[in-house]
């Protein structure tokens, strides 16, 4: 049933694994109404309790709703608001750019459009000044927001505290990457088990510039990208969610410890706004040696609609010049369906929707 205090919405893309944690996530939400389902030809039609791939049961009140084929004209007269696309890479793009045409914000998971000048390349604690600066520039009616990399999301969150700190000369990466950050099905079995793969296409390059974009400066309706060399070696390994990250940042600086940990600790750059999938705090510092771990820190997050959007570090090792820690995120939520939801919050609430959600012809 339609809330009219809320904003109608739909989920483009909505029988993949990152469109069924949207459902989750826009369920009960308090600013966005239960959403549209929006599907392609093999859903269309489809309950989506029967194509559910999550391990909790989907929302009651959407159990039962059938995924159905609207072009964004019609999204447009049927009043929604507001989508969130989970479409796939690559087929994205002209949908989205049609939803914007028609005054239809979009807040996407798919990579089309992260590196467009005027695309804010979002993630709300580390680069709110960016969605600011891009849309108020470009003077269009409607947004086109996009969240960055799984990858890079959890690993601009745990730099962005000790950044200043440490003023990086370089920064080492390595992944071990979740099978849900391939989509549903994933990896093939056979390829998996037993097995760890050390690539994964276009990823490793995504993790350099996309960094790069979201630590830039947003100046005169522009992203200058910082300059940053980040070197990057990714790898599927057989988990279901739980992207984990091995980093080393080569310093300039000279913190102490005792700096560096606090500042993980009061990281809060969104404590001032009510946003209901912002976690508090952004990022769990681990003491343990052994974490973060995929199977018992992936849904980190407080309070329970924010959970799975923490960053959690550990393992930390400061022997100057060299900084060394361990960060786990949620792929498929913070990472991905949480990240848009928090970014359209992150707009709703700087007044960004209402200024620009009036639909064209």
């Amino acid at each position: 049933m339609t809330d009219h205090h809320r904003i109608p919405t739909a989920i483009l893309g909505a029988s993949g694994y990152i469109g069924q944690h949207f459902a989750r996530l826009l369920a009960h939400h308090p600013t966005f109404d239960a959403p549209v389902l929006v599907g392609g030809e093999r859903s269309v039609g489809q309950r989506l309790e029967l194509l559910w791939q999550l391990p909790e049961d989907p929302p009651h009140e959407l159990a039962g709703e059938r995924l159905r084929r609207l072009t964004p004209a019609q999204l447009q007269r049927a009043g929604v608001r507001v989508v969130f696309s989970a479409i796939p890479s690559g087929a994205a793009g002209a949908v989205e750019s049609e939803c914007r045409r028609r005054g239809i914000h979009v807040f996407t998971n798919a990579s089309d459009h992260r590196m467009d000048p005027d695309v804010p390349l979002l993630v709300p604690e580390v680069n709110a000044d960016h969605l600011h600066s891009l849309a108020t520039a470009r003077r269009r009616r409607a947004l086109l927001v996009a969240n960055p990399n799984c990858t890079a999301t959890g690993l601009v969150l745990a730099l962005a505290p000790v950044r200043s700190l440490l003023d990086p000369r370089t920064v080492h990466v390595t992944s071990f990457q979740a099978l849900s950050g391939a989509g549903f099905p994933g990896v093939a079995s056979l390829s998996i088990a037993d097995n760890v793969i050390p690539y994964i296409a276009d990823e490793e390059e995504k993790v350099a510039a996309e960094s790069n974009r979201i630590f830039g400066t947003a100046r005169n309706g522009r992203v200058l990208p910082e300059q940053v060399p980040f070197l990057a070696n990714c790898a599927r390994v057989a988990v279901r969610d739980g992207h984990l990250e091995a980093v080393t940042v080569e310093a300039r600086r000279r913190p102490t410890a005792a700096e560096l940990q606090d500042a993980w600790i009061a990281f809060d750059p969104l404590s001032g706004l009510d946003l209901p999938t912002a976690p508090r705090p952004p990022i769990e510092v681990r003491s343990q040696a052994d974490r973060p771990q995929p199977g018992r820190d992936r849904w980190a997050g407080r309070p329970e609609r924010a959970r799975g959007m923490a960053a959690v570090v550990g393992r930390i090792r400061w022997d100057p010049p060299y900084l060394r820690f361990f960060v786990l995120s949620h792929n498929a939520v913070r990472g991905g369906a949480g990240g848009s939801v928090l970014n359209a919050e992150l707009a709703h609430a700087t007044g960004l929707l209402a200024s620009r959600g009036e639909a064209g012809p």
